[in-house]
């Protein structure tokens, strides 16, 4: 025997094992694959019901003028969904240990998007209750903790109303719904639950 063959013969039983154990391990894997495929067509399936209901029920409560929340909005709802996914998907395959480390990042991240969401969303909650208010329409004449005057338009983030200067002035919702009293009705109405009379009080 030449004294090429023993390493040619050695090289090649290593490569014999090598091809072995990784078709074995191809074999092995196949039904958490065919799992994982499935779980992503559900998951595909899904997330784009979820999507499709959630930007028409935003289309109806924002105006067309505020497209960009509602495209934002989406944007961040079909983030999580996505994220959640694939977290499930490596529990499937047998990565759950990488899916908890992911996990854990995913969490801190959600947290710095709902601070940094949390106005905007408060905004928007507080333009509902204020459009749904009946004793707060566009031309009543209004208090708020920072100005006097006359309500001009109730939007979902914002009101504007125009003060005894005539000057306009723009309020975050928030800061409206927190306390504000109508002065244009006998007894007007307060957020605070107190009736007021646009007349001075009688001893």
């Amino acid at each position: 025997m030449s004294p090429l063959d023993a390493p040619i013969q050695a090289g090649g039983s290593i490569s014999g094992r090598i091809l072995t154990e990784f078709v074995d391990g191809l074999i092995a894997a196949i039904p958490r694959i065919v799992s994982g495929a499935v779980f992503l067509l559900f998951a595909y399936l899904v997330i784009r019901v979820v999507l499709t209901v959630t930007r028409t029920v935003l289309d109806r409560i924002y105006p067309d003028e505020e497209r960009l929340i509602v495209d934002l909005s989406v944007a961040v709802v079909g983030l999580f969904l996505w994220f959640g996914a694939a977290l499930a998907l490596l529990t499937i395959v047998g990565l759950g240990e990488v899916a908890a480390s992911l996990g854990t990042a995913g969490g801190f991240i959600g947290l710095g998007v709902a601070f940094a969401l949390k106005e905007m969303i408060a905004d928007t909650v507080s333009g509902v209750y204020l459009l749904k208010d009946p004793d707060f329409t566009p031309g009543d004449r209004v208090e708020t903790a920072s100005v006097s005057g006359t309500v001009t338009e109730i939007g979902l983030r914002k009101t504007r109303i125009r003060d005894d200067d005539g000057e306009l002035v723009v309020l975050a919702n928030r800061d409206v719904e927190k306390k504000w009293t109508n002065r244009s009705r006998t007894p007007t109405s307060s957020t605070d639950g107190a009736a007021e009379s646009t007349s001075s009080s009688t001893e």
